[in-house]
Formats: structure tokens, C-alpha cells, sequence
């Protein structure tokens, strides 16, 4: 019998983390995927926020993807996805919060936006902040991942979110900056992993999906 139950959406960054997570641990899951747009009436039980990812652990429901991942960090200890040092794991839990707040943020606007006159200004806003997360790798270590040699939650709290930029460079025809060396090849290590690979989605997968809310810009074309 599983230890976890998730209740994920294939499409959802943000239910991503937590199943790389929970893989990378060992642990024993099951797996409900839940339809965003026809969501049953029994989720609101599981999640009352109406989002994705939620998890049902030992009869006890826990919701919000970087409170379920520190909790599963804290219940199943091995392999330990956090510094034991207070302060690096304070500074770990402000980069998955810039992650949440800022990156993501950015990257969701210029998508969302079919302004070319407003896109300019956001496409400055993703380039800061991708330049201030290469300069927070360069001081937080050697690599390949974010905290050294081991995975730790702030990887797998960005991967998903750089999976799915085939549709910023898609749709707004934008590239994460060749000066961003650092985050180049911590994608090629993170994709390299077998559990993202094994549960990895071409961007084909992702573009067809983002339609909903993107269209290609003059920009993207040329």
C-alpha cells in the first residue's frame, strides 16, 4: 500500500516538484491526477485551495508544493533535501522562495502578455532575474546543483519551471542568455537525473498546452 497519496496534474510546475521529490526519497506513492478544468467535487476535501499539488499522508492532508516538499524532507529524512547549518537553510528556503515569488512571476507575465510594446519591459525583468539567480549559484558553490554535488528542494523546486520554457521561447521567442552559463548546465544536469527523465514531458507536450493563454509574437517568428 502506498505511503503518499498525491494529487497532482500532469500540466501543474508546481505538482512536478513534489512528485521529483517524493522520487527521489523512495517513496512509496500513488498517484491521483485531477482535471483543472472539471475538478471533482470530492477535491475541495483534499485541497482546500482548489490546487495542485496536495498529498494525503498517514490520513493527514498537507497542501502548498514548498510546504509539502519541506514536510516530506522532515518525514522522510534520507536523502536529506536541506543543510542541517540554520542559516543555509534559511538561505535555501529564500531562493525557493524567490523562485515562487520572482522567477516564476516574471516568467508567467511575459507569457501572458501580447503587448510587444509591454513585453520589452518584462523580457528586462526575466533577464534581471536570471541574472540574479546565476549570480546567487555562482556564490553558493561549485555545482552542478544549487547547494554542491547533491540535489537539494531548491533544484527540484526550479526544474519543472525550466521544463516548461519551451514556451517562453516559443511563444515570445525568448532564450535564457548565453551569460547565464551556470544555469545552462545545471538544466543539463537536472535533465540528465532518471527520475526526471522518467517522468519528463517533450515540449511539444508543454507548447500545445500553453495555447490557452499564449499566442507567437512578431518576436517569436523572426
Amino acid at each position: 500500500m502506498a505511503t503518499v497519496e498525491i494529487f497532482s496534474a500532469e500540466v501543474c510546475p508546481y505538482a512536478h516538484r513534489t512528485r521529483l521529490v517524493l522520487m527521489h526519497k523512495g517513496v512509496d506513492f500513488s498517484l491521483a491526477e485531477i482535471d483543472l478544468s472539471n475538478k471533482p467535487d470530492w477535491f475541495a476535501e483534499v485541497s482546500p485551495y482548489g490546487k495542485v499539488p496536495s498529498i494525503r499522508h498517514d490520513g493527514r492532508i498537507v497542501y502548498e508544493s514548498a510546504i509539502i516538499n519541506e514536510y516530506i524532507d522532515e518525514v522522510f529524512p534520507e536523502p536529506a533535501l536541506m543543510p542541517t547549518d540554520p542559516h543555509a537553510r534559511a538561505m535555501a528556503r529564500i531562493w525557493v522562495d524567490y523562485g515562487n515569488t520572482r522567477f516564476n512571476v516574471a516568467s508567467y507575465k511575459l507569457m501572458r502578455e501580447n503587448d510587444t510594446a509591454v513585453q520589452g519591459a518584462l523580457r528586462e525583468e526575466l533577464d534581471a532575474c536570471l541574472a540574479f539567480m546565476e549570480d546567487g549559484m555562482a556564490k553558493l558553490g561549485a555545482g552542478p546543483y544549487w547547494l554542491g554535488a547533491s540535489p537539494s528542494l531548491i533544484d527540484f523546486s526550479y526544474y519543472p519551471f525550466f521544463e516548461r520554457f519551451c514556451n517562453v521561447e516559443h511563444y515570445r521567442g525568448y532564450r535564457i542568455p548565453a551569460s547565464c552559463g551556470r544555469i545552462l548546465t545545471w538544466i543539463d544536469t537536472m535533465k540528465a537525473l532518471p527520475i526526471v527523465r522518467e517522468i519528463a514531458n517533450t515540449p511539444e507536450f508543454y507548447i500545445e498546452r500553453a495555447k490557452a493563454y499564449a499566442q507567437p509574437t512578431a518576436q517569436a517568428a523572426e
